[in-house]
């Protein structure tokens, strides 16, 4: 069992949990495996079993909570570093300061030609390029759908961590006041895997 701890509970929790364990049947010593099972919507969804500790399956790694083993995957670690498990009304809940990372967004089939791509284009090689590029980024039209157009964030921009704020109160306002008929900009960068961010999310 680890010395260090990526999961808290609270006493009230651990009171139940202990509980829980000491009803299960043998002479085993049950240990609480936790794992992230998936994601609904801004939360990860969770898995809860009492298993016993001799099972601790490969790529498990455990840690103490006074008398109390939790195993958890060692996949799911940065997934619940700095969680707690606590004790409300509606039963064991979990509060975790981390989030599943957004589904990464596609552009629909749109348009590259036409008044409103013409224009975005202009804009992004006379206006925003040359401004962000300083930053080691750029920004390119993927597609007009209608009146609305398709960015991708590219270079420096891309896993930056000031990425959403560059595209709300830069391009974006700087798009929408030059394009005649333009209503709306969407970000489709994968900022997931962006390996070189000139910014740093603080």
């Amino acid at each position: 069992m680890s010395d260090s701890t990526v999961l808290s509970i609270t006493p009230d929790a651990l009171d139940m949990i202990r509980g829980l364990r000491d009803d299960e049947p043998g002479d085993d010593e049950y240990a609480l495996s936790l794992e992230v099972t998936g994601a609904q919507g801004a939360q990860f969804s969770y898995g809860l079993a009492f298993v016993p500790l001799a099972d601790k399956k490969e790529g498990w790694v455990g840690e103490r909570h006074g008398d109390l083993a939790v195993l958890l995957p060692k996949a799911d670690v940065a997934k619940l570093d700095g969680a707690s498990l606590e004790l409300t009304d509606q039963g064991l809940a979990m509060s975790n300061p981390n989030t599943p990372a957004p589904p990464p967004m596609t552009a629909p089939k749109g348009d590259l030609s036409g008044p409103i791509a013409d224009q975005v284009q202009e804009v992004l090689a006379s206006q925003i390029n040359p401004a962000i590029a300083s930053h080691g980024g750029a920004a390119e039209l993927v597609s007009v759908d209608g009146a609305v157009a398709y960015l991708r964030l590219l270079g420096g921009c891309q896993g930056c961590g000031l990425a959403q704020m560059t595209l709300r109160q830069g391009i974006e306002r700087a798009l929408l006041e030059a394009v005649d008929g333009l209503t709306q900009v969407i970000d489709v960068t994968d900022h997931a895997s962006g390996t070189d961010p000139y910014y740093q999310a603080p």
